[in-house]
């Protein structure tokens, strides 16, 4: 079993999903006491979040890249960054590691595509529905990304900064989160992308119509297939 290196702690309550999945994941496939190999690199997520505000990407992207090369001193065969968002800085963390990046926007497109579907709705912070690095990877895969209106863009993101990173889970934030999900399927989505790591502990494929594609599931299912040699890396866009 190759060891997974989580880079985590942005926010620290989805990294326990990070952790709480892989395990699940390899029991599930090797049965009896199994679990992971894994080493786990957390960041302050109050510095990475400041420099988010600031737009400091080139910092953060600096500090990641030395979380990296930690977790390959630690002896990680291969990394997994545990938020949607910090992928923006995928290209800077990479620089100089000897191991690869499991990218989350492979993965979850390669789910996708899996099951059929090709215009897909995406939900995620601020950050990830708009700007396009993360529409642009799922888009040099054939996908259609379609994001919420401006105004559903804030409500998302205020309740993942306001709420779900501080671990305050609340059912009118739910119920909001259903109406975005609505309106994305009615303006045409076939499908819905849970995109932030934090999305997956309010909602879940009961709250939408259409089917959705939790990102930190699939990314960390990836994560352990590619563990246990049963599949290959996912394939990056040519």
């Amino acid at each position: 079993m190759k060891v997974i290196g989580l880079l985590g702690g942005m926010s620290w309550e989805s990294s326990i999903e990070y952790y709480r999945l892989v395990n699940e994941r390899v029991k599930t496939v090797l049965g009896g006491f199994h679990s992971a190999h894994t080493v786990l690199y957390s960041v302050d997520f109050a510095a990475i979040e400041a420099m988010q505000a600031d737009g400091r990407w080139d910092d953060a992207g600096a500090e990641l890249n030395r979380a990296a090369k930690a977790l390959e001193a630690a002896g990680a065969d291969f990394v997994v960054l545990c938020t949607n968002t910090m992928h923006k800085v995928a290209e800077q963390l990479e620089d100089g590691l000897g191991i690869p990046l499991l990218h989350l926007g492979d993965a979850t497109a390669a789910a996708i595509k899996a099951a059929g579907v090709r215009r897909v709705g995406l939900l995620g912070t601020g950050f990830t529905m708009g700007q396009p690095f993360y529409r642009d990877r799922l888009a040099a895969h054939g996908l259609d990304v379609l994001v919420p209106t401006a105004e559903d863009r804030d409500l998302v993101h205020r309740i993942i900064y306001d709420e779900l990173v501080l671990g305050v889970v609340k059912p009118e934030s739910r119920e909001a989160y259903r109406g975005v999900i609505a309106r994305l399927a009615g303006a045409g989505a076939e499908g819905v992308i849970y995109g932030c790591t934090e999305i997956e502990l309010l909602v879940g494929p009961q709250d939408s119509p259409v089917p959705t594609f939790p990102t930190t599931r699939l990314h960390a299912e990836a994560a352990v297939d590619y563990a246990l040699g049963t599949t290959s890396l996912p394939v990056p866009p040519a």
